[in-house]
């Protein structure tokens, strides 16, 4: 496919037909995706291919606590586990709340799910000291991701980027053998989707953009 093509067509996939993702076409994938950039040119991210079954039926449980606390939000009017206020439902209503399917039959439906995870040692983080939530140090990992979302689309597949158990780190370290400095980026389903999506909605550049400040003129389309 032709470059821009792929990045205007590439959605996020979380209906899969069951066909298989042979190897080689993984590896094809890969192979490509890994000339992504990263901080310094360190290369910290690693990347587990998960197929085992009762593996991801154990990583499809860890995504649902924080899927009841997304779910719970949502419905409270929140956006969800944004970092600015805490949740509006109580702790008894985020753990009452019911985990829709969709959140996790990606990780038990797709060919194969990719784990991505960072080496925190080798991260430039220079947001560290600040009073947010750090961002700096996914540039090291977040390309990589993304390619490979490409690539895939390329290869007639595709997959999402999900960070739900993400918040139960610790127990999916265990799962994986996941040694303790490296940091869970993104699980990623990838398999063959049900439906060719050939139009995605997303703002417009004059939206998006602005020229010399937050608040400047927007880009003009001429």
């Amino acid at each position: 496919m032709e470059l821009y093509d792929v990045m205007r067509t590439t959605p996020a996939v979380r209906e899969f037909t069951g066909d298989p993702l042979p190897d080689e076409t993984l590896r094809r994938i890969l192979e490509n995706a890994r000339f992504a950039p990263s901080g310094g040119n360190r290369q910290g991210t690693r990347v587990i291919v998960v197929r085992d079954p009762a593996t991801r039926e154990q990583l499809a449980r860890l995504n649902e606590p924080a899927v009841r606390r997304y779910v719970a939000q949502i419905k409270a009017g929140q956006s969800p586990w944004n970092p600015l206020e805490p949740p509006a439902p109580s702790a008894h209503e985020i753990a009452a709340t019911e985990v829709p399917e969709a959140f996790t039959k990606p990780v038990l439906t797709a060919a194969a799910v990719l784990v991505f995870v960072v080496d925190l040692g080798v991260v430039a983080a220079m947001d560290q000291d600040l009073d947010r939530v750090g961002m700096i140090s996914g540039a090291s990992v977040y390309p990589l991701v993304w390619n490979t979302l490409l690539a895939a689309r390329n290869e007639g597949f595709g997959g999402t980027i999900t960070t739900m158990a993400v918040a139960e780190e610790p127990a999916v370290r265990e799962l994986l053998g996941i040694p303790d400095q490296y940091a869970v980026a993104a699980v990623v389903p990838i398999g063959k989707p049900v439906r060719e999506v050939t139009k995605l909605r997303r703002v417009p550049v004059e939206e998006l953009v602005r020229l010399e400040r937050f608040d400047g003129d927007p880009l003009p389309d001429r």
